[in-house]
């Protein structure tokens, strides 16, 4: 799973197995975001809203990221009738999400990223990390 700011650079990775829903890897995800702030002081440990495809649909989800402080921008599914912390208003940044597909596009450039070719997470977590560094420097050196 993978955390991108509005211009789609990636600020936080989690890795975990093909088999949790990412409803329950988004806590992990989140944990995961560190962004420093243009001024002094500590970093940003959360952002401020956090728009999910409808994998994340879930009205315990919205809770979650509401109780942390954080909009949740997720549609409904067809069989969610009653989607809490829903403003349809707000789904228009939904249209937003494109930037996050595009990360995930930027990293099918490494091989090793695509294809998981490591058996311990934490070397594949290694590689993914060096995938979001040097996806930043090709950003930032154009």
């Amino acid at each position: 799973m993978t955390v991108a700011d509005g211009k789609g650079t990636p600020i936080g990775v989690c890795v975990a197995s093909a088999s949790p829903s990412e409803t329950k890897l988004l806590d992990a995800a989140l944990e995961t975001v560190s962004v420093r702030r243009l001024r002094p002081g500590r970093p940003r440990k959360r952002p401020e809203r956090l728009i999910g495809d409808r994998g994340y649909d879930s009205n315990a989800v919205r809770a979650r990221l509401a109780a942390r402080g954080i909009e949740p921008i997720i549609p409904a599914r067809g069989n969610n009738t009653v989607a809490t912390h829903q403003d349809g208003r707000r789904l228009r940044r939904y249209r937003r999400r494109w930037l996050v597909e595009r990360t995930h596009a930027w990293f099918q450039n490494y091989r090793r990223v695509l294809v998981r070719y490591e058996r311990r997470a934490a070397l594949y977590l290694a590689f993914v990390h060096l995938a979001c560094a040097l996806t930043v420097l090709n950003k930032v050196l154009g």
